[in-house]
C-alpha cells in the first residue's frame, strides 16, 4: 500500500498541513506526519529525504513557511515526487516568499507547489499520483470530484428557487 508523508518545518504548520492529512486519510491513504525543518535539523533533513522510497513512501507533501527551503532540499536528494505547500507564517512576507521559494527551483529539481496554505490541494493531488496506479484510490477520487460537481449543482438549483 502507498503511503504519502506529510512533513512541516515547524509545529506552528499543523492547523495548514492538517488539511493534507485529513483529505488523505478521507482516501484511505496511509500518512506519516513528522516536523523536519531544513535550518535547524538538516540531519534529519538529509536522512529523511535520502530514506524515505526505502520506508514505503510514495509522495512527499512538505510544508514550510518564511523562506521554505525545505520541499526544494527534500527534492533535491529524493527521488520521490515532493509537493510543496507555502505557509503563510509569522514571519513571512504575505506569504510571498514561501510562495517563491517553493514555486522558483532550478531544473532538475522539480517541487509541484500548491496555493498558499493550500494543504488541501495538495493531498488530493499526491491521491491522484497515487491513483494513477492504484485503481482503489482512483475510483475514491473519481467519486468525490463527482461529489463537488453535485454540490455545485445543487447549489446553483437551490439559487434558483
Amino acid at each position: 500500500m502507498s503511503k504519502v508523508a506529510v512533513i512541516m518545518g515547524s509545529i506552528s504548520d499543523m492547523p495548514v498541513m492538517q488539511d493534507a492529512i485529513d483529505i488523505l486519510k478521507g482516501f484511505d491513504i496511509d500518512v506519516e506526519v513528522d516536523i523536519v525543518s531544513a535550518h535547524r535539523t538538516p540531519e534529519k533533513l538529509f536522512d529523511f529525504s535520502k530514506k524515505a522510497h526505502t520506508r514505503g513512501i510514495s509522495v512527499i507533501i512538505a510544508g514550510a513557511g518564511g523562506a521554505a527551503h525545505l520541499p526544494g532540499m527534500v527534492a533535491s536528494m529524493s527521488p520521490l515526487p515532493v509537493i510543496g505547500v507555502p505557509v503563510k507564517s509569522s514571519n513571512s512576507i504575505d506569504g510571498w516568499d514561501s510562495v517563491l521559494s517553493i514555486l522558483q527551483m532550478p531544473g532538475g529539481v522539480p517541487v509541484a507547489t500548491v496555493a498558499l496554505n493550500g494543504a488541501k490541494n495538495a493531498g488530493i493531488l499526491a491521491a491522484q499520483i497515487i491513483g494513477a496506479h492504484d485503481q482503489c484510490v482512483l475510483d475514491k477520487i473519481i467519486f468525490y470530484k463527482d461529489g463537488l460537481k453535485q454540490a455545485v449543482l445543487e447549489a446553483s438549483e437551490n439559487l434558483k428557487k
